[in-house]
């Protein structure tokens, strides 16, 4: 092993359960134990979360067996007064949960949950999940969905408090199918809801190869806060 890595396994039971797959991430911490193959053994996927800049650690995880699965971009947004131009919208209900769980199985199909480490379809249906469990309030605090003037979906956008000033998206995407402008529409619906909520700094990641929201967030007026890489490790992978 090239370098040391200092680090706590934290079991993830959700995701463990979620995908039958026993998992955890790295907690790095200097006052961590030396990470050993015995130790992740215990663990059909091991996630390891990295900034860029972290040089260092990347070349001891890439050593340790680590693949990089994704990297992506960490944006935020300050909310100011102006109220903006807002599309026709709604906050999803459980008569939404069907067609909102297949929309995001298919607009998600592509993301870190992807193989090898996972099977073809957990992606999909994890973002499902994620979307069903924003409708009712957990994972995400609620569920945005804009529609047109017959009440056709045109995308959803799912929001988070995460502390009394700041929120983060979970999800935003255009139901497939739609076209022209339907992100700006979301985005306006997620600082609309910030303005309601009395929150200062919207935070949203993407992936660093979805340019199209990477275009977006930029041109929405959020800025570029931090850039992160997620390594994987299954057990057979060497240390």
């Amino acid at each position: 092993m090239t370098g040391t890595i200092r680090a706590h396994l934290m079991p993830l039971v959700w995701e463990s359960d979620f995908f039958a797959l026993p998992s955890a991430r790295l907690s790095f911490r200097d006052d961590a134990p030396v990470l050993t193959s015995e130790a992740l053994t215990a663990y059909a996927v091991v996630q390891a979360k990295v900034a860029a800049s972290d040089l260092a650690m990347i070349d001891a995880l890439s050593a340790g067996g680590f693949q990089l699965a994704e990297s992506e971009v960490d944006f935020c947004l300050p909310i100011d007064s102006v109220e903006p131009v807002l599309p026709a919208w709604r906050v999803a209900d459980t008569a939404d949960i069907a067609l909102l769980r297949d929309a995001a199985s298919r607009v998600f199909s592509q993301s870190r949950f992807r193989t090898p480490w996972y099977h073809a379809a957990d992606s999909g249906r994890f973002y499902a999940q994620w979307v069903e469990n924003a409708v009712r309030g957990t994972f995400d605090d609620v569920c945005l969905i804009a529609h047109d003037e017959q009440g056709a979906p045109l995308g959803w956008v799912t929001l988070r408090q995460t502390q009394t000033d700041q929120a983060r998206i979970g999800l935003l995407a255009a139901w497939p199918g739609t076209s022209g402008g339907v992100g700006m529409r979301l985005m306006a619906l997620a600082r609309h809801w910030c303005q309601q909520q009395h929150v200062a700094h919207l935070w949203v990641a993407t992936q660093l190869g979805n340019t199209r929201a990477l275009r977006l967030y930029q041109r929405a007026g959020a800025q570029i806060h931090d850039t992160a890489h997620w390594f994987y490790r299954r057990p057979h992978d060497s240390l």
